[in-house]
């Protein structure tokens, strides 16, 4: 039986992953300040703490365990990682953890770690065209995130590359680009645009309108949770090192993902363009290298994904809940 940690177990996709390698027969030990907003955490142990405490981390990495999977993270959607406010507590909080579990894995030693990095750390340089946006691996330098929750993830990257190189951990990094779907959050603050959109349409009547940052015309891509630990077990069983992108190349405007969601919902729902906090004008994964080095390509429509994320959404709003 294999002995896996996930720190960030709490989290959305942390939970999603405790629950997946539960169903493969692993022992799990996770670890997050909370356990799940929304679900009943799976994990043969969990333990709340802060990673970002030296001793939190000599506790829980007490011994050698097969998979070590990195989530934690301070971090958040457009409206709480780029209005500024909060990139000093971002960066503190997770390079940090960073700093502390890697030391505890060299300490006991690890059969492989995961790294969630994200697609944050491109430079803004090459997405200023929302129709034709370069987020390819070895575009990552010369250096220049469009947020300090970007520089961070490079910033981690590199510490993990340097562990992996100074004292042989083996350390697999994978960018992630926009994972959305059931439980994660959506009405917090914190939420990315997949879940902040569902709620809106949600909550609108038909023939109303919702409020969209910006002119909606800012192009992403987006990948489904299921498919994103796919990709992210697939790269820790491997040989691969990355960084590698974790993502989606069906590529919509955020104006045609409110049109979606709408449809999905059957309401007509008109647009209201309000000023935002926004992040680049287009991002979208590049998907050559992971297809090359692992054979994994993600097969779910954004459109299935959405179906999925709304009808979770919308129960929670017909429920009237506000935190779980």
């Amino acid at each position: 039986m294999k002995r896996i940690l996930v720190l960030g177990a709490g989290g959305f996709i942390g939970g999603h992953l405790v629950r997946r390698l539960k169903a493969e027969g692993a022992w799990v030990r996770g670890v997050d300040l909370k356990h799940p907003r929304y679900d009943v955490c799976e994990a043969d142990e969990f333990v709340i703490g802060d990673l970002h405490e030296q001793s939190l981390c000599r506790q829980i990495l007490d011994q050698r365990f097969d998979e070590v999977y990195q989530l934690a993270a301070d971090m958040g959607g457009a409206g709480y990682v780029f209005t500024g406010e909060n990139d000093a507590v971002i960066m503190q909080n997770s390079a940090g953890i960073n700093l502390n579990v890697l030391e505890c894995c060299r300490r006991f030693g690890a059969g492989s770690i995961f790294y969630s990095s994200s697609a944050c750390i491109y430079p803004e340089y090459n997405q200023t065209d929302p129709d034709h946006p370069d987020c390819r691996e070895d575009t990552a330098y010369p250096a220049n995130p469009d947020s300090d929750y970007g520089w961070e993830k490079l910033f981690s990257e590199r510490l993990f590359m340097a562990y992996a190189r100074n004292f042989g951990l083996p350390c697999h990094i994978g960018r992630y680009h926009n994972i959305f779907g059931p439980q994660g959050s959506w009405n917090d603050g914190r939420e990315k645009s997949p879940a902040a959109i569902c709620r809106k349409v949600a909550m609108a009547e038909d023939g109303g309108e919702i409020e969209v940052w910006g002119d909606g015309c800012q192009t992403r891509s987006f990948l489904f949770v299921e498919e994103c630990l796919d990709a992210t077990l697939r790269l820790t069983r491997s040989d691969f090192a990355g960084p590698v992108n974790i993502g989606s190349e069906e590529m919509v405007t955020i104006n045609q993902l409110v049109d979606m969601v709408a449809e999905l919902a059957g309401k007509r729902v008109g647009k209201r363009h309000v000023p935002g906090p926004l992040g680049v004008r287009g991002r979208c994964s590049h998907n050559t290298l992971i297809s090359q080095q692992l054979g994994w390509a993600p097969s779910m429509p954004l459109r299935q994904g959405l179906a999925q994320t709304y009808s979770w959404i919308e129960t929670q709003v017909r429920l009237g809940r506000t935190d779980g």
